[in-house]
């Protein structure tokens, strides 16, 4: 958890920095998913997903919810905090589109 005074981007990197924990939030923002469905269109382990869903509701990034199905049914989505990440991985994805794109085109004049 964050302390009093420490460096913000060290804070965002110690939350955000965490293998998975990006590419979770962004499956996150198209909606609310089932543990299953996280796993399988990520093709991560359950042990580690289910670490980070851990981590980001103890920041309070993501939020789970239980539905007295039977059987129970469990959705997690993102909350409003979690949210306001979409336009630093839009901007990730457009610096790393745009570095593959200046490197390919290198290689070729090269």
């Amino acid at each position: 958890m964050t302390q009093v005074g420490e460096c913000p981007i060290t804070d965002a990197m110690e939350i955000l920095g965490k293998k998975w924990v990006i590419l979770i939030i962004n499956q996150l923002l198209t909606g609310p998913k089932r543990f299953c469905q996280l796993e399988s269109e990520m093709n991560i382990s359950g042990r580690l997903l289910s670490e980070r869903l851990k981590d980001l509701e103890a920041e309070g990034l993501v939020e789970k919810k239980v539905f007295p199905d039977i059987p129970v049914r469990i959705e997690y989505e993102l909350t409003a905090q979690g949210e306001k990440i979409e336009p630093i991985i839009k901007e990730m994805y457009a610096w790393s589109l745009e570095r593959q794109t200046s490197r390919i085109s290198e290689h070729v004049t090269s």
